[in-house]
């Protein structure tokens, strides 16, 4: 399958990966762009295991640069729901249709948006929600399910971090770790779907130092943006990968057509 690729093809999947970099600086929302070039290529289900072991590269890196800076307190809060979140996904993506619950996905993230944009204009709205039990449940367990079905939680856990106001250093490496342990996680489910091949952990070989790349712009632009400037775009970043996920935004495969 790799194998027929054209240069073109693979310079545009070579910039995705540098998208992969820059998502795991901190810019979350960003991941539904190399989301969609690699299923676009590829196709959607095939994509997700074609994307793993870049992710799990892009974690590492990430750990490297922003990994002192985690908070274990929420890590801790997050892991087990997302596990099964991660075990739902696998079992939705052997028996359901991945599109038909992308745009569900789609419409709860938008509305936890608008409700960290509440808190943001009145800080005193929900503001037990952030730290009570069942919301870390809940995201947790969404950010297993998004991750499995589409390697989109990115999103969902920036949703969560904003929310328990951790400052954006810690925001980076809190997500990081979290994911390096949750993508790992995802590494026996997704050899025994078999969507990891020798070929495409080959083609993963050659992407790699794309990722590099794209945290090295990553480490530098969350350097320069300030705080507020920083939670903003995260928010309006996780907003667009939303709508990209009810279904907005699939006028560009029916411009580029079929893969």
């Amino acid at each position: 399958m790799f194998l027929i690729l054209t240069w073109t093809t693979y310079l545009i999947l070579f910039l995705a990966a540098v998208g992969i970099g820059v998502s795991k600086s901190g810019f979350s929302g960003l991941s539904m762009l190399h989301v969609l070039v690699f299923a676009f290529v590829f196709g959607a289900k095939a994509s997700t295991g074609i994307l793993l072991p870049l992710l799990v590269v892009g974690d590492c890196i990430a750990i490297r640069f922003f990994g002192k800076d985690a908070h274990w307190h929420h890590i801790r809060r997050l892991l087990p729901p997302a596990m099964v979140g991660v075990v739902v996904g696998t079992l939705a993506l052997h028996i359901l249709q991945e599109a038909s619950l992308k745009p569900l996905i789609g419409l709860i993230i938008l509305g936890l948006t608008g409700l960290q944009v509440i808190r943001i204009w009145r800080p005193n709205a929900f503001a037990h929600l952030p730290h009570s039990s069942a919301f870390a449940w809940c995201l947790g367990f969404l950010v297993g399910v998004t991750t499995m079905m589409a390697n989109a939680a990115g999103p969902v856990a920036a949703l969560y971090l904003l929310a328990v106001a951790l400052p954006k250093l810690e925001l980076v490496g809190t997500g990081a770790w979290l994911f390096l342990i949750i993508n790992v996680f995802k590494l026996p489910f997704s050899f025994m779907l078999k969507l990891i091949s020798w070929e495409s952990l080959l083609l993963d070989l050659m992407l790699a130092p794309g990722v590099w790349i794209g945290l090295l712009i990553g480490r530098w632009l969350v350097q320069k943006i300030p705080q507020k400037t920083f939670d903003t775009l995260l928010l309006f970043l996780t907003a667009v990968a939303a709508l990209r996920l009810v279904g907005i935004g699939t006028w560009l495969t029916s411009i580029l057509g079929s893969p």
